[in-house]
C-alpha cells in the first residue's frame, strides 16, 4: 500500500524514504493525490523525467523560460520534449516587471545589485505563479550541488512558503543523496539527452550572462552568479535552503 503524505507527515516520512532509491521517492510522488509536476531545467531533472517515463504513471513537467537562457538550452527542452513524447509547460515572467526592471536599470543590473532582483522577477514569480495550483513539485536538487545551501536537503519536505493560498505543497528531491557523477551515470547509461553546453565546461547552467564554465576542481556552483559570495548560490527558487 502506498503511503500519500500529508504537510504534518512530511518530516516522519522523509526519515522513512532517507535511504530510499530516487526510483522509489519519484514512485511516492507520483502517487500523492492531485496535481504534481516536476520541475525541468537542467541534466538532474532530466533523469528524474527519464525514471519518470519507465515508471509509466501520467506525469506533468514545467520549465521556466526567464528570457536569458542559453540557445543550447532551448534546444535542449525542445530536444527532451520530443524524446520522451511530452508536453513541457514553459511558464514566463510577467513582462511589464520585466520591462520596468530593465528601463530603470538596464539589462546588466544584477552584476552591481546582485542576482536577486532579476531572478525574482525572471525565475521565483513565475515559479510562485506555477506553483500555486499544484499541491507537490519534484525537483532535482542535489545535497552536494552547493556546499553553503543544500547540504541538509531532506528527500521530502513541506514547502509552505511557496505554497497558493488555502493549499498545502510537498516538495520532493529525489536525488538529493545522490553525487553529480551518479547523475552522469544514469545519463551514460540510459543514453538520454542532455545540454550541450556540459561539454563545453559547463556543470550548473542557469542564464547566459550568469553562467560560465568552470575549471577542474572547482565546485559546481562556482559558475554560477561567479561575481558574488560563494555561500550564496541561490536564486530563490528554493528558498527555504538559506538559513538566516
Amino acid at each position: 500500500m502506498t503511503v500519500i503524505p500529508t504537510i504534518n507527515e512530511t518530516e516522519a516520512l522523509a526519515q522513512v524514504y532517507a535511504d530510499r532509491s530516487p526510483r522509489e521517492i519519484l514512485e511516492l510522488a507520483l502517487n500523492q493525490p492531485g496535481e504534481i509536476a516536476i520541475s525541468f531545467s537542467g541534466a538532474e531533472d532530466v533523469v528524474l523525467i527519464d525514471m519518470a517515463s519507465r515508471i509509466g504513471k501520467p506525469f506533468r513537467v514545467f520549465s521556466l523560460d526567464t528570457g536569458r537562457l542559453h540557445r543550447e538550452t532551448y534546444q535542449f527542452i525542445e530536444t527532451v520534449r520530443k524524446h520522451y513524447g511530452i508536453k513541457i509547460e514553459i511558464c514566463f515572467p510577467e513582462p511589464e516587471a520585466v520591462q520596468a526592471m530593465v528601463n530603470e536599470k538596464g539589462l546588466f543590473s544584477f552584476y552591481v545589485d546582485d542576482h536577486k532582483e532579476c531572478c525574482g522577477i525572471r525565475k521565483v514569480q513565475p515559479l510562485r505563479k506555477k506553483l500555486a495550483g499544484l499541491d507537490g513539485w519534484i525537483t532535482g536538487q542535489r545535497k552536494d550541488q552547493s556546499p553553503g545551501t543544500r547540504t541538509a536537503i531532506p528527500v521530502i519536505q513541506a514547502d509552505p512558503g511557496m505554497a497558493g493560498p488555502g493549499r498545502e505543497l510537498i516538495k520532493y528531491n529525489p536525488l538529493a543523496n545522490w553525487s553529480s557523477s551518479d547523475v552522469w551515470n544514469y545519463i551514460r547509461m540510459m543514453e538520454i539527452p542532455y545540454n550541450p553546453l556540459h561539454e563545453k565546461g559547463f556543470v550548473s547552467i542557469g542564464c547566459e550572462p550568469c553562467t560560465k564554465p568552470i575549471l577542474p576542481n572547482q565546485h559546481e556552483r562556482e559558475g554560477r552568479w561567479w561575481w558574488e559570495e560563494d555561500t550564496k548560490k541561490e536564486c530563490g527558487l528554493h528558498a527555504g535552503n538559506i538559513q538566516s
